[in-house]
């Protein structure tokens, strides 16, 4: 499983905070210094599990993973023409492994397509679930390149205590919010590992016969009482990352390189896939890496699929995104109104800010947030009234365009048909030809 420019993700810096919304009710009760600096336990990151206070730092370190640097930031703004998603300028997709390698062949026309995936663990995605295929989608509008996308409702079924007719027809409900997400019906293949796995079982094989029981061991920390099939899935999640796993759009072709999107929790499977793959004749797939969404809870708690509080559902009404970011959303501003104008708020722990981090695209209007808020010119109310507004355009967009995906249209983007793969020219490199002619 792994949890962009979608639509309804653009603010305009038009859009005031409501000053009236500086109220009693939203005026949450804030966190207390004694609250904030409570130690935190070791946090637990495996692909099934984060919990804690996660230090990205000691976890790119753990992992071998690299940071993105600026500088291929400014090289894909030149190379695609448009600007970078705001989760690469604000660091929410911060690590990478290999990401030079795929501007490398964007650059000189070598083919490469966009592998990420799902999870189908109830038939609801908050938008912490969103945050992967709206980015896989900037990525795609940028680089005009394949993408597969697999929902591995088997891994759900071995994992959960759920019947596989359940894990399939979550599977396909799922399916229906990524297509609304905005994906290019042409160049976009989603498939259930339960419907599609016949296609990709020959690599799903020799990957399994190139890794040894210790090495999942290892990496994935299985133990005796664990399930067989949870021993041999990670082969399942790797395959896609072969190109030949995908007969009807690149035949028995094992030369494209493929670059994936997903939270860090997943690199497990990927350092592994990247181990095998050169073992195989392909090349080892790149990674960009996120962040989590944290919970309304806070940074350090976990967004809970039985807990409805603990997040903003992609079903959610406005009024019930109003309500649980005013009664949940973990606050970093002061016990009164008086102490938040004197001393103003911890910006760094306060939900509502790190919400508007991901989902405010305006630069200097988040920044003009950021300063107020922990200088007290702004109020915890002021601030929730401005992300409610926000987080209610996004889910109502999302909505609008979900209620459009029939049965009809799920089965077209879950058919394996041939795909147009021609390695479009770089739109940077075009202006810079003609600017030497």
């Amino acid at each position: 499983e792994m949890s962009t420019a979608g639509k309804g993700l653009t603010m305009s810096a038009e859009q005031e905070i409501p000053k009236a919304a500086a109220t009693a009710e939203a005026e949450a009760p804030a966190a207390t210094a004694s609250e904030q600096e409570k130690p935190a336990a070791d946090p637990v990151v495996t692909p099934w599990e984060v919990e804690g206070d996660v230090d990205y730092e000691k976890l790119v370190k753990r992992f071998g993973s690299q940071y993105i640097r600026p500088e291929q930031i400014e090289r894909m703004e030149r190379l695609t023409g448009k600007k970078a998603h705001p989760w690469l300028r604000r660091g929410v997709f911060f690590s990478q492994r290999d990401f030079d390698k795929i501007l490398d062949c964007y650059e000189n026309k070598k083919p490469f397509y966009i592998y990420t995936g799902r999870g189908p663990s109830s038939d609801s995605l908050h938008l912490g679930h969103l945050v992967p295929f709206f980015f896989t989608k900037y990525l795609q509008d940028a680089f005009d390149v394949p993408l597969v996308i697999q929902v591995t409702d088997d891994e759900k079924f071995l994992w959960k205590d759920m019947k596989q007719e359940d894990c399939y027809k979550f599977a396909r409900e799922n399916i229906k919010d990524i297509i609304a997400c905005g994906f290019d019906p042409e160049k976009t293949f989603i498939f259930s590992d339960f419907e599609y796995i016949g296609h990709m079982y020959k690599n799903i094989c020799r990957i399994q016969k190139a890794v040894t029981y210790s090495q999942a061991r290892g990496i994935f920390g299985f133990c005796d009482s664990d399930n067989i099939g949870k021993h041999g899935f990670p082969a399942i999640q790797a395959a896609p990352a072969l190109p030949t796993s995908f007969p009807h759009i690149f035949g028995e072709n094992k030369k494209p390189y493929c670059l994936i999107p997903c939270a860090i929790d997943q690199d497990p499977y990927f350092r592994m896939t990247r181990d095998v793959a050169p073992k195989l004749g392909y090349h080892k797939p790149a990674l960009l890496h996120s962040k989590f969404f944290p919970a309304l809870q806070g940074l350090n708690t976990k967004m809970s699929a039985s807990s409805s509080s603990s997040a903003i559902y992609v079903t959610d009404t406005a009024n019930q995104i109003k309500k649980k970011i005013n009664k949940y959303a973990f606050s970093g501003g002061r016990v009164s109104a008086e102490e938040q104008r004197e001393f103003g708020a911890n910006v760094d722990v306060d939900v509502s800010y790190i919400y508007l981090s991901f989902f405010l695209d305006d630069d200097a209007k988040l920044k003009e947030i950021h300063d107020d808020y922990a200088s007290g010119k702004l109020l915890t109310g002021e601030v929730k009234a401005y992300l409610v507004s926000i987080l209610q355009d996004i889910v109502k967009k999302h909505q609008e365009a979900r209620a459009k995906v029939t049965e009809e249209v799920v089965d077209q983007y879950m058919a394996v048909r041939p795909m147009p793969f021609k390695q479009p020219t770089p739109p940077g490199l075009k202006s810079e030809e003609k600017q030497e002619e």
